[in-house]
């Protein structure tokens, strides 16, 4: 009798399920594959042990059914498939992350990849293994090769699960392209809607909802939701929320790698472009920073000769690309002498900021509930954009008061028991952390930051790490570093600023920081958590 069929399919779902974590690995890392190997090479032990136990499974009910019983039936077949199924299933869950910052999710497309590798690796098990009894014995090299196939196929669940996605993709190609041009036909049939992209390296996400608060002062305003900046994404929003009411759109532009931008720029056809800064991010797939300034430009590119643009003045990289502009330009920041709109008379307080929005002669005091400098330059770079669209000195004050708090971005949380959090955990630039960093010295008591550091960085990942913790040092009272691996970088540039050993505490955990946390602080202190890695990053 041939090797079962039912053996081989209980076989292929079995490694499925116990390869869960794997297929969450591929899900975070947006299906691509070079970012899903790195994520394996950071979590070897984790990538591979779902496949070891499985083989240990299989090669134990094998043996168990010879020996147990000589004479193999169907039954015996049935009975060996259910405990591979079953098992794969104890081992996906006891392999799994168990408190998942971003949870598994079950999408339609989780479940066409679960659908194609179950044919794909269910042939391969057939078309190697076929003709192999294992009660009759191994009487040939093709028997032995066979079952030798079918013994380390566990083993290589990573590659199997790379396989099938690579099968897949022409699929999930096919059926993004129409949902595409469903949302490119969505758009071109709405000649009233003022379409706006906005990207950058870092302040997209905070951008977006303080230009749609000040927007909704005048036009009903449609923004992408959380950090929605995919082609999928905002191909999602465009057909399930786009209503003949809005009159403005803002997309958040995210990227990768070099054309992305320009793909988004292919399903939005913005009419507005907003860069809010350019800076060594990504850097894992960009490689060079070059490669960052060409991609981020690719939304002014695509501007419409009529189009418009609006930079953030950094002094830097944007005011470089501002100035190289040839389109209809508008430069925002703090600089009165260069910037077309500007703030003064800055003030900050740990309930939020004050200053005077200044352009042409123009000066209209504001308030806002933000925390910090960055922040502000946020909000000068949207009211540029509304005093563009025709919004008055009024509506825009009103707007930037009626602001709140971004979520887990400078979002300031106060304790019922007298500890104020400041939660900055999707920051993860050193720009950012540096603006995080002086917020934080304006609060009195003690001063607490707790960080994994920062990642996808490439080569200079342990360099801007170290510079990270040398710019911590002069802000906080204790640190609490997340992750034994990370930590080295950041806590020697916290020693190179003086910061003193007895206060540098390294765990291996959030969990483990929320514990030392509530060993330390006490009423009126401050805790500054300043990013947060993704699961496929937690060491």
């Amino acid at each position: 009798m041939n090797l079962s069929i039912l053996l081989i399919i209980g076989t292929v779902i079995g490694c499925l399920l116990a390869g869960k974590c794997l297929i969450h690995y591929f899900q975070l890392e947006s299906y691509q594959f070079p970012g899903y190997f790195r994520t394996l090479r950071r979590n070897l032990l984790k990538a591979v042990l779902p496949g070891f136990l499985m083989t240990v499974l299989l090669i134990a009910t094998l043996l168990l059914t010879v020996l147990i019983n000589p004479r193999i039936t169907w039954i015996h077949y049935a009975a060996d498939t259910i405990v591979l199924i079953a098992g794969g299933f104890l081992i996906g869950k006891a392999t799994s992350e168990k408190n998942a910052k971003k949870a598994f999710v079950l999408t339609p497309r989780i479940k066409r990849f679960y659908a194609v590798a179950l044919i794909d690796l269910t042939l391969i098990l057939v078309l190697v293994s076929g003709g192999i009894d294992p009660a009759g014995g191994l009487k040939t090299t093709e028997d032995r090769i066979g079952i030798a196939f079918v013994i380390i196929f566990p083993a290589l669940l990573p590659l199997w699960i790379a396989l099938s996605g690579l099968l897949a993709w022409p699929i999930e190609k096919g059926i993004s392209e129409l949902y595409f041009r469903d949302a490119q036909r969505i758009l071109i049939s709405r000649k009233d809607l003022i379409r706006i992209g906005i990207t950058g390296s870092w302040g997209k996400t905070s951008v977006k909802f303080i230009l749609g608060t000040i927007l909704e002062e005048k036009y009903h305003t449609l923004v992408t939701p959380a950090s929605f900046n995919t082609p999928m994404g905002v191909t999602k929003v465009i057909r399930s929320k786009l209503e003949p009411g809005h009159r403005v759109f803002v997309a958040e532009m995210g990227a990768r790698h070099v054309g992305d931008i320009k793909e988004m720029c292919r399903l939005v056809h913005p009419e507005i472009g907003i860069l809010t800064s350019v800076g060594p991010q990504h850097l894992d797939t960009f490689k060079t920073l070059d490669r960052v300034i060409r991609t981020k430009y690719e939304l002014i590119d695509a501007l419409p000769a009529d189009g418009r643009s609006f930079f953030a003045d950094d002094r830097d990289i944007c005011r470089k690309l501002y100035e190289k502009t040839t389109k209809e330009k508008t430069i925002s920041g703090l600089d009165p002498a260069y910037d077309d709109v500007w703030a003064e008379n800055i003030t900050y307080s740990p309930e939020g900021s004050e200053f005077d929005l200044c352009r042409k002669g123009e000066r209209t005091p504001c308030r806002s509930q933000l925390l910090g400098e960055l922040n502000i330059r946020n909000i000068l770079l949207c009211t540029s954009v509304a005093f563009g669209l025709g919004l008055t000195a009024e509506q825009i004050a009103r707007g930037i008061e009626k602001i709140r708090p971004i979520e887990h971005r400078l979002q300031l949380i106060r304790n019922p028991g007298g500890m104020s959090v400041i939660d900055d955990a999707f920051n993860s630039n050193i720009r950012g952390a540096r603006q995080a960093f002086q917020v934080l010295k304006v609060f009195p008591e003690k001063r607490i930051v707790v960080t994994p550091g920062m990642v996808e960085l490439g080569e200079k990942e342990y360099e801007m790490n170290r510079e990270f913790g040398e710019a911590m040092a002069d802000c906080c009272d204790r640190a609490i570093l997340v992750g034994k691996k990370r930590s080295q970088a950041i806590s020697e540039g916290l020693r190179a600023g003086g910061f003193a050993e007895n206060n540098i505490h390294v765990v291996s955990s959030l969990d483990e920081a929320t514990a030392l946390l509530r060993q330390i602080v006490t009423p009126g202190d401050t805790v500054l958590f300043e990013n947060d890695l993704p699961d496929n990053y937690t060491e």
